[in-house]
């Protein structure tokens, strides 16, 4: 396995394992193949729904807690100092776990500096190993980097070839925070899987175009956390660390870029009005 360094040292594996809108029913099976399969780094957050199932396959693994890398997100609804400190409590309790190894805003909306200090506290406590943000666009990291006592080590955005985040990316390694992507498949949108030259690369390697976008992401120095339900795609997607694309295929992917989001700008006040929604919906789940 490959591994980052985030900027307070902390050791990072560069491929993980993602259980966004994987079924809670399913998620504690699908997490257990994955660590069968070699992943040592398991993505999840509170608005998944699905932190409990995660923490009985981690108590079920024979697999000692240090050589693991468990990465949660705080929901919205939970942001503001005191409700912060205690939803990260929470999904400590549901994961079983005594620390994390990450923790994340989940998005840039309300009360988002009080919940950042509350991550400062818990990192302070050693209860959280690193701490950062999600979807943060540029001046908004900027911001939440310069005006509190931890920057980010990481932050977590859509990142895959339609939308490679080339300037967000420089913002970043600016600021000394690390880029993961969500979506690096794009959730199949705009055809991904049938692109011509990702198919192209992907044929002449003889490897999936799963394979080839993970590759290309990881060889730009980008976190990646794919989601499968079934192992022979979580063997597939881990093997994309057993090769290395040529200059000329890097720059070819490169030129599909159309620095555009496949969901949605989270600079919009319409987007703002879609979180809300999400914050109404999911008040009363488990």
């Amino acid at each position: 396995m490959k591994y980052v360094t985030l900027n307070n040292g902390v050791k990072m594996p560069i491929l993980g394992y993602g259980v966004f809108q994987i079924p809670k029913e399913e998620t504690e099976k699908c997490v257990l193949d994955a660590l069968e399969v070699g992943y040592r780094s398991i993505d999840t957050a509170q608005s998944y729904f699905n932190e409990d199932a995660v923490g009985g396959a981690l108590q079920k693994s024979d697999i000692p807690r240090k050589e693991l890398f468990i990465t949660t997100k705080i929901w919205i609804d939970n942001y503001g100092y005191d409700k912060a400190k205690a939803s990260v409590e929470e999904s400590m309790k549901k994961l079983k776990v005594d620390y994390l190894d990450l923790v994340l805003l989940h998005q840039p909306f309300s009360d988002y500096y009080g919940a950042y200090r509350a991550l400062e506290d818990l990192y302070e406590e050693s209860k959280v190993r690193a701490i950062g943000v999600s979807n943060f666009y540029p001046d908004r990291l900027s911001d939440i980097a310069a005006f509190n006592k931890i920057k980010p080590q990481i932050n977590q955005v859509e990142t895959n070839p339609l939308n490679q985040q080339i300037e967000a990316q420089k913002n970043m390694e600016k600021l000394g925070v690390q880029i993961e992507s969500w979506a690096p498949f794009g959730e199949g949108k705009n055809d991904m899987f049938d692109n011509p030259t990702l198919k192209e690369i992907a044929e002449k390697r003889g490897k999936s175009v799963a394979q080839i976008i993970l590759r290309w992401l990881t060889e730009r120095g980008v976190v990646v956390i794919p989601k499968s339900t079934r192992i022979e795609r979580m063997r597939e997607n881990f093997a994309s660390l057993d090769f290395e694309l040529t200059n000329n295929e890097m720059e070819n992917i490169a030129a599909l870029d159309t620095k555009t989001s496949l969901f949605f700008d989270h600079q919009t006040p319409e987007a703002v009005d879609m979180f809300l929604g999400f914050i109404k919906e999911r008040k009363n789940r488990k």
